[in-house]
């Protein structure tokens, strides 16, 4: 499977070693994507070419995957957010597994896809603007498939973050 840009996933998964300030700069970025190099450098009380050096290695060893921008989903017209349970049909699994994330990852109502081990093989995390758009969602989207099993819909009434996961690949 490709992630998001298309890129196979690296082979070497191995953990990264992290100092002190490496960490310091993964929890800084992580509250705070658009911070400025020399902001912090500042905020670390390091100079602003080692803030570069050490951010710069942090994305070249894929710790830092990319910076996101937090999205007001109500100021766009979707503001009601829902986590969708869906359980595959047994038999061709591999096939239908690879199928679904194809196909679902690729809505745009989808902000999120995980795929699981438990009672549901995916969780599906989506904004539209309202019930009968969630409705649609998991009739055009869902259960309409044919490996699809079943479906189960929460609605999400407020929810916090405290940072970016990796992209789903």
């Amino acid at each position: 499977m490709t992630d998001a840009k298309g890129d196979l996933p690296p082979k070497n998964l191995q953990t990264v070693e992290l100092d002190e300030l490496d960490r310091r700069i993964v929890r800084i970025l992580s509250r705070e994507g658009r911070i400025t190099n020399a902001d912090l450098a500042a905020a670390l009380d390091i100079a602003p070419s080692t803030a570069h050096a050490r951010t710069r290695s942090l994305v070249e060893r894929g710790v830092i995957r990319g910076f996101h921008a937090s999205v007001d989903h109500q100021r766009l017209g979707r503001g009601l957010q829902a986590m969708i349970g869906v359980t595959l049909r047994g038999g061709t699994r591999h096939d239908s597994i690879v199928t679904f994330i194809d196909e679902v990852k690729q809505l745009p109502q989808v902000l999120q896809l995980f795929f699981l081990g438990g009672p549901d093989d995916f969780m599906v995390h989506i904004a539209v603007a309202d019930s009968s758009e969630v409705r649609q969602f998991v009739v055009e989207n869902l259960s309409t498939e044919p490996f699809v099993a079943s479906t189960r819909t929460s609605i999400i009434f407020e929810y916090h973050r405290r940072g970016v996961a990796a992209a789903f690949r």
